[in-house]
This record gives C-alpha cells, structure tokens and sequence, in this order.
C-alpha cells in the first residue's frame, strides 16, 4: 500500500464520511457539526446538529439528509438552507441512531445501536434497520441485526450491504421495489473484528474500518481480507473519493467518547488505491 497522509486533524471524533461535489463530507460527532474537507485540507462547517450528527446522504435534488443520533430524527437541509425534520424514528429505532446510506432514488437505511454502550456490562442485543422513503416515511425493514452500523448500495441498486459491528460480520440484503430488505445473507465473517463504516469499490469489495483492530481491511464477498491498511490505532470509517474516486479516506481516533474527544484525537487520513470506488455512498 501507498503512505496514508493527514488530510486534516484536530477533530473531535468523525464519522460518516461521504465524497460529494469536490470535497469530503462528514460529521464530527464530537463538536455537533457537519463539516466539509478538499484536497488541500480547506475545511469548512456545513451545519450544527446538537443532537450529534452521523451518517450522511442526499436526495436526488441535492437536499442533504443528516442523521440526528440523540434524538433519533434525520434532519433535511433545504436549498436555502433551512433544517428542517425528514423523518422521525424515535419510535422504530431502540436507541440512537447512527450511519445511514442513501441511495440514488434518495431512500435511506438508517441503523442503531440497540443498546447503550456506556452501561457495564454491556446487554448486547438486535437492533433495527429502519427504511425512510423520500418523503419521509419510516419503517423497520430487518430487526435482528447486532448494531447496524456503515452501509452501502450497489450500483445496480438490488443490493444492501451491513457491518453488524458485534456481530463481527458483513451481511447482505436483497432490497425490494418498494425498499424492503429481503434474502438475508452473510457477505464476510469477520470473527475478532468489528466493522465499523464501509464502503464498496468496482470490483465488489468492501473496505471495511476495524474499530478494534486498528486497521481498514479490504473484504471480498465471502470473507477473504486481500488487503490490510494498518492505521496504528481507531479506524472508524472509510469512504473512497477523490477526482477518480480513488483515494481511501480513513478517519481514526484515539476513541470515540471521553478522553478522546476532549483532546481531540481525530484525524482524516488519504491513501491512494487502484480500484476506484462504486455504488453508494
């Protein structure tokens, strides 16, 4: 692999990486904000979300949908910018909501934690997969994930890929006409490690962010890891983007709450790869 560089540091905690017109999207949980990144490392804030923001997308009119995780909504940027609520999932969601991935029709998966990960000791249990149409409809689409976390669509649109994190594993979906989820299927066992965001390339593979094991591993449908990006510590997230979609973005931290986010640990980081990436985000 090519050397990673810092694109940018100083970050509370980032999540939800996505490229988009130019420039790296993503949420700093830590600060509440929706921020924005180019190539030269010129940041700028988007939006506030004092409700933590996370996983991000847009609809096919370029309205951007940010997850509210605290209170369980997903937020709409208007064109003047304006925000306003898309969709309420306080009801359907166990606890707090966290990535979403948006397809090209503008429908959104948004997954949970299901459980509270500050409790000790910890009650792992099945969360929820909650499917809102472009209208802003919401409904439980699959419920017996184990934290539904990063997810991505591919290009044909017919299939939904999920890291279940403590689940240790990728599992795939076949999404119907109307965006139910359906054929359940494990894309990658993943045992000892937990997959955090994903993100899909033109050959198949996912690029998955090993929150534990200090690494991005490249994952072939089946399980096989063809390639390892060693990161030295947290590895969150990951999106591929760049002019030719290119480039892997890998967002790490020292953690994710605490300590970490008050030192502001986190940091983007770029390193270039051959496949470029495909689907959504």
């Amino acid at each position: 692999m090519r050397e990673r560089t810092v694109l940018l540091d100083g970050l509370g905690f980032a999540e939800g990486p996505r490229w988009h017109e130019g420039r790296l999207w993503f949420s700093d949980m830590g600060t509440g904000q929706v921020r924005t990144v180019d190539l030269e490392g010129h940041a700028e804030v988007v939006l506030d979300v004092p409700g933590r923001p996370s996983g991000l997308g847009w609809l096919p009119d370029g309205r951007l949908l940010v997850v509210s995780m605290a209170d369980r909504r997903v937020l709409r940027r208007e064109h003047d910018g304006t925000v306003v609520e898309h969709a309420d999932l306080a009801a359907l969601a166990s606890f707090d909501c966290n990535d979403m991935v948006v397809d090209g029709q503008g429908r959104a998966w948004v997954g949970n934690a299901g459980f509270d990960l500050s409790v000790r000791p910890l009650r792992v249990r099945p969360a929820q997969i909650v499917l809102v149409t472009p209208d802003g409809r919401a409904r439980v689409v699959d419920d017996e994930v184990v934290f539904p976390n990063g997810s991505v669509v591919t290009p044909d649109g017919t299939t939904l890929v999920v890291a279940e994190t403590f689940g240790q594993r990728l599992t795939a979906f076949t999404i119907a006409a109307d965006g139910g989820l359906a054929d359940r299927r494990v894309f990658a066992d993943l045992s000892g490690s937990a997959p955090d965001g994903i993100c899909l390339d033109a050959e198949g593979a996912v690029w998955v962010a090993d929150a534990t094991g200090s690494a991005c591993l490249r994952v072939r449908e089946g399980g096989e890891v063809v390639t390892r990006v060693d990161t030295g510590r947290g590895c969150f997230a990951c999106a591929l983007g760049g002019p030719d979609r290119r480039l892997l973005f890998l967002l790490t931290a020292d953690g994710f709450q605490g300590a970490a986010i008050r030192r502001r640990t986190a940091a983007i980081e770029a390193v270039a790869v051959d496949v470029p990436g495909a689907g959504w985000p």
